[in-house]
């Protein structure tokens, strides 16, 4: 069994979870401020630095759980 292959598989599925979780954060920030009566600039702006916030921490723990193993 190629062990270093399946971490990278395991690696890679956890990225796109990420992606995923925080395109829905990203897309759910937008959408409140937009039912809050927001610009589409302003709720596009805000969507985007959820998505960010989320990304960063996101990443920073996954970091974090593969440097513990």
């Amino acid at each position: 069994m190629n062990t270093p292959s399946i971490h990278m598989m395991i690696l890679v599925l956890l990225l796109a979870v990420v992606a995923l979780f925080c395109t829905l954060v990203g897309a759910a920030a937008g959408l409140l401020a937009r039912l809050d009566g927001a610009t589409y600039a302003s709720a596009l702006l805000r969507g985007a630095v959820a998505f960010a916030g989320s990304a960063t921490l996101s990443l920073a723990l996954l970091t974090f759980v593969l440097a513990a193993l």
